[in-house]
């Protein structure tokens, strides 16, 4: 598919009085987080939650700052998220994208809403159900 971009606008919901931000973000639908480089936590004021250890595409682990909450705006979409303080650029994950209903089009390499819902966000809220969670009852027993 190539590498994917796209401007996203960021804020700190604690503290609605700072200006958000307008980033450009690289796009990776394997990544799970938001993650912001410093420079970005340290504008919007973000509070650091705690230390979470993230495994790299390389295979190694390294403990980073999670900060948060980011309130993540693209087109008429918004999220509140945490994010991992690290890296040199924007990066939008997995999570942040089902949460806005996001998809990327590979030919052109956007992002945008999902057009089967345009207007409001859709997401899915199925589980186990009932007969998965009673197994699962019955092992713990």
């Amino acid at each position: 598919m190539g590498i994917v971009r796209t401007k996203l606008m960021l804020a700190n919901p604690v503290k609605p009085e700072l200006s958000s931000i307008e980033v450009e973000s690289l796009v990776n639908t394997g990544a799970m987080h938001l993650c912001i480089p410093e420079h970005v936590a340290i504008q919007l004021e973000l509070r650091e939650q705690e230390k979470r250890e993230v495994t790299l595409a390389d295979g190694s682990k390294r403990l980073i700052p999670y900060v948060g909450p980011v309130e993540v705006f693209f087109a008429n979409r918004r999220c509140f998220v945490g994010a991992m303080v690290m890296g040199g650029e924007v990066l939008l994950g997995a999570i942040p994208m089902e949460d806005m209903d996001l998809v990327v089009r590979p030919l052109t390499r956007e992002v945008t809403v999902n057009p089967v819902s345009p207007n409001i966000p859709s997401s899915l809220a199925k589980g186990f159900g009932i007969a998965a969670s009673e197994i699962i009852m019955k092992d713990i027993e």
